[in-house]
């Protein structure tokens, strides 16, 4: 069974793709009612939204089903392909709308009822850019590529509607046709740049690449809540399954802290990175002993009673100094 948080996630993605579909029969109404070129472009993208709203539905169930035997982290993969088929397509359409407003450059076609154009095409707009940005905040709250791509993709329709606002108003009020198509392809061009950003990142997510904002935002609270009995840490990497968070890391724990006590100390590392990035995350860590007189030096424990060397100055943990694969020193 899904967990609670993905359950509404798939909710979320569904209504989102009801959203699309009522969107893009207004979008196209809109067009069949102007013959606008500009007001195409947003239609065309309309059905990139539909089918790739339907393929994040998808991933986001896939992406939510537990661990098995094939598959022991989990399903989250699926993710960075489903965000990458919609960068791709997104792309595709930019590519599609800038030829066809070449096309009706060099061959123009009349355009009929731009005031009515101008305002189903501001409504969609601002429906776009409220999903869009909802999608954004629940994607990076549950650290979900495919909707944080869908909400990129919402916003980057909302903008390209609100510029198509201004062109088809230029248009009204100039009466200059050609203008339709330049309109076009400027936004065409920025769909385009749209869909190629949601590929990077998606390719990001399959190498494996490191996200140095989730790396820092993880390393600001530890800093924050750090143990004394934390000596060192270091050699911290995360890797990202969806929305599930692989971490591992060196933690550096007191010489002759017996099995239960470190266990302890490993557990209440899981609950304070859980706190704050929720219940996404699998840590794995790899406990190294104290090495007096060495660690001594940046050791804050106030009662150790083996200590071969006073305290000098802690070591702030930072991002280039906790990916080091090698201890801390003064």
């Amino acid at each position: 069974m899904p967990s609670t948080s993905s359950a509404d996630s798939i909710r979320v993605m569904a209504l989102m793709l009801v959203l699309a579909l009522v969107l893009l029969s207004v979008k196209f109404g809109a067009f069949f009612l102007t013959n606008s070129n500009a007001i195409l472009t947003d239609a065309l993208e309309s059905i990139i939204n539909f089918v790739t709203g339907g393929v994040a539905l998808y991933s986001v169930y896939l992406a939510a089903k537990p661990k098995d035997k094939d598959h022991p982290y989990g399903h989250g993969k699926i993710e960075f392909i489903s965000s990458g088929l919609e960068g791709s397509l997104i792309s595709l359409a930019g590519v599609a709308i800038i030829f066809k407003s070449v096309y009706n450059l060099l061959y123009p076609q009349p355009i009929h009822k731009m005031d009515v154009g101008i305002f189903l095409t501001l409504a969609t707009g601002l429906v776009n850019f409220l999903a869009g940005r909802y999608l954004i905040r629940r994607g990076t709250d549950h650290h979900s590529l495919t909707i944080i791509a869908n909400g990129k993709h919402l916003l980057s329709d909302a903008y390209s509607s609100l510029g198509l606002v201004i062109g088809l108003g230029c248009i009204y009020f100039t009466q200059i046709l050609w203008l339709d198509s330049v309109v076009a392809i400027i936004f065409g061009s920025f769909i385009t740049y749209t869909g190629y950003g949601i590929v990077r990142n998606s390719i990001s997510g399959v190498m494996d690449e490191a996200d140095h904002e989730l790396m820092e935002r993880i390393i600001t609270v530890l800093n924050q809540r750090r143990r004394e009995n934390w000596i060192d840490l270091h050699n911290m990497r995360v890797i990202k399954y969806g929305s599930q968070l692989h971490i591992d890391s060196h933690l550096t724990l007191p010489w002759y802290f017996n099995l239960q006590e470190a266990h302890k100390e490993v557990e209440m590392l899981q609950d304070m990175i859980s706190d704050e990035m929720g219940d996404v995350v699998e840590l794995f860590v790899h406990l190294d002993p104290c090495l007096p007189p060495a660690s001594c030096r940046l050791c804050t424990k106030s009662d150790c009673h083996v200590r071969e060397h006073e305290f000098v100055s802690r070591v702030e943990w930072t991002l280039a100094n906790v990916s080091e694969n090698e201890k801390h020193a003064l």
